[in-house]
């Protein structure tokens, strides 16, 4: 008989938790207090700033409950939040992870969420050190609050794109969206969860050992993850930074697989690049000399691709992009927002 939330209760579900966490998590001699006390207390080191950063995933909104597992459910959760420290410039260093449950869920689910909690958080040695548990009759919800640390005065902003910088992308955006729509509109099955579209939604990758190594060597001017689609996120830049871009379309890189499910499904690619798509890779500017020195930065943590996709201007909160045939067109800057009319 499955177990469920209701059979152990709050109490009973924290300790099954405290239990897989020490068996499984990661201990650090910067915790002074963790799991069981009011609060938390971490150690902080001088000369460093802190980072904090929280993000909430409800089902429906931001997960296809019966269309992901609960362990990748919980992956999904923490690199999203992972990814915002990384593009920073930063370290994570603690997770505190907040629950809000139906009381008919299996206990086995939540052990599962939190052992992808683990996979993505143990890499780092970050531990889960508080939190919170209640209880929901509607939606379920994820609330994940990452504290990292960044050099002091080295932290990447959106804030600090200059006219003439390079614009920069890591990986291939729009492969998240076009896993939300196959999801949508294809019957669940084992083998659709494989799918390599499907899983670049359902378990985004987060960049932020690459956007460190690039942070380290105070080469990037700004710097944000993609989590409202590339258009979305460039005009955060643009806009804090009271700069303009251009772009050019013979330099967006579009994966292959992107190109075979546009084809199929009669879509643009470029459509799926530029607008709603949590990618979580990460956007950059630069100035010219520092391109290959960023690449190499990369090429030295992983095999992501890094593209050159543009420029900035001084146009300020004007994103255009310069075609194929050399005509060049305004875009549309709306990225993803919660309370837009559908």
């Amino acid at each position: 008989m499955t177990e469920m939330v209701s059979d152990i209760g709050e109490f009973g579900l924290i300790k099954r938790i405290q239990t897989l966490i020490e068996k499984q998590g990661i201990r650090s001699s910067k915790v002074v207090l963790g799991l069981g006390d009011d609060t938390a207390s971490v150690l902080t080191r001088p000369g460093y700033e802190l980072l904090v950063t929280c993000d909430c995933l409800v089902e429906n909104r931001h997960y296809l409950p019966g269309r992901i597992h609960p362990f990748d459910l919980g992956r999904r959760a923490v690199s999203v939040n992972i990814s915002d420290i990384g593009a920073m410039g930063g370290v994570p260093s603690f997770a505190l992870i907040s629950l809000g449950l139906k009381p008919e869920l299996p206990v086995s689910s939540i052990e599962d969420m939190y052992k992808g909690f683990l996979k993505e958080l143990n890499p780092f040695e970050i531990p889960i050190i508080g939190g919170n548990i209640t209880k929901v009759q509607d939606n379920t919800f994820i609330d994940i609050t990452i504290l990292g640390e960044v050099e002091k005065g080295r932290a990447v902003r959106r804030s600090t794109a200059k006219p003439g910088d390079l614009i920069l992308v890591t990986g291939f955006p729009g492969r998240a969206a076009a896993g939300l729509y196959i999801l949508i509109h294809s019957p669940f099955s084992d083998q659709l969860m494989q799918q390599p579209l499907v899983k670049a939604y359902n378990t985004p990758g987060h960049r932020a050992r690459e956007a460190r190594a690039i942070a380290l060597k105070q080469m990037a001017a700004a710097m944000i993850d993609i989590s409202d689609g590339f258009l979305g996120d460039l005009f955060h830049i643009c806009e804090e930074s009271k700069v303009g871009a251009v772009l050019n379309k013979e330099k967006i890189p579009l994966s292959q697989d992107l190109r075979e499910f546009c084809l199929k499904h009669d879509k643009d690619p470029y459509d799926m690049f530029f607008q709603d798509s949590d990618d979580y890779e990460m956007i950059m500017t630069c100035r010219p000399e520092n391109l290959n020195s960023i690449k190499k930065a990369v090429s030295d943590i992983s095999d992501v691709p890094v593209a050159e996709v543009g420029r900035i201007t001084g146009n300020r909160n004007e994103i255009t992009m310069i075609e194929h045939d050399g005509k060049e067109i305004k875009l549309k800057t709306k990225g993803w927002d919660h309370f837009a009319k559908e």
